[in-house]
């Protein structure tokens, strides 16, 4: 992570509070900024994403609506901590960084990372006001709104609160933008891909073949039993059991219901179902018990 953050200019919004000797101080010793509850925004982008963009404005008491100086206080903040890790970032000047050097840069990173963080989610339904106003085709809501986070983001680092704008003034224009190179680019794409896309091809059908297979090999199993009579069933269970399940029959002929099989045997389906229930009990007996069911029994010399 330090490689990371040094490997380019660190950039930030400079003020004059910051050049004063007390400035860590007055700029921390602000009040605290409520942070925002962004509970509802997963599950509504779930919901969202089916259906094509379709939007519902966030209940009222889970999001909060900062005031211009709540909002300086909170850029003041993100920008004073970017601040001195340029400060540390120039006395280095190229140079590796001492521990205590290192751990000031760390400090004053999770301390902009946090605020910024901060600051992003406080304006998460800016993005999809939006992106309702933006007719978007099937298949690309939820590109257009991750295209109008990364705005969002860019907007935070490159908003100067000491102009006395509103943030949401300043990143709207920049979302709208993003939506706009978003459009222009997927255009471009379909232009040179006429192809509709269709989820089919992307979906796996690797559980479905796997089942089929364990399906086939479980009723060839069922089947070399029967053949072999390895679970030992009576003549009246392997009548039941062939016909009820259609195991030997042509494949055009379908299983039996179990009256069927009584009237073809001679007794009450309720009969029928317990000669099947037993029958069922021993074939499960053998499968269970792993024991090979081509293996001859052991005779004596």
């Amino acid at each position: 992570m330090l490689n990371e953050i040094l490997a380019r200019e660190i950039d930030y919004i400079d003020s004059d509070v910051f050049q004063q000797s007390d400035a860590e101080s007055y700029v921390y010793g602000l009040e605290e900024v409520e942070r925002p509850d962004v509970s509802w925004y997963r599950p509504l982008m779930e919901d969202l994403i089916p259906s094509r963009g379709r939007l519902e404005t966030p209940r009222q008491g889970k999001s909060v609506l900062l005031t211009a100086a709540q909002e300086r206080i909170l850029f003041l903040k993100f920008n004073y901590a970017r601040f001195r890790m340029r400060s540390v970032q120039l006395e280095l000047d190229g140079r590796r960084p001492s521990l205590p050097q290192a751990r000031e840069i760390l400090h004053w990173h999770a301390i902009a990372e946090g605020f910024r963080e901060q600051i992003a989610e406080t304006n998460l339904a800016l993005v999809l006001a939006m992106a309702k106003r933006i007719r978007i085709m099937d298949g690309e809501f939820a590109d257009l709104v991750s295209e109008g986070n990364m705005a969002l983001m860019r907007s935070v680092d490159k908003f100067d609160c000491g102009r006395g704008f509103k943030f949401s003034t300043y990143a709207c224009r920049a979302i709208l933008k993003a939506f706009s190179r978003h459009g222009m680019k997927s255009t471009r794409h379909r232009q040179r891909f006429p192809t509709d896309f269709d989820p089919a091809f992307e979906k796996s059908d690797f559980v479905e073949k796997r089942r089929a297979e364990q399906i086939a090999d479980s009723a060839e199993e069922v089947r070399h039993i029967m053949d072999k009579n390895s679970a030992e069933l009576s003549s009246v269970e392997r009548t039941v059991i062939l016909h009820r399940f259609g195991i030997g029959t042509s494949p055009q002929a379908p299983p039996l219901t179990l009256e069927q099989v009584g009237q073809l045997i001679g007794v009450t389906k309720e009969r029928v179902r317990q000669i099947q229930n037993k029958a069922l009990a021993k074939l499960r007996a053998v499968i269970d018990s792993g024991r090979p069911i081509d293996d001859a029994p052991l005779t004596k010399n």
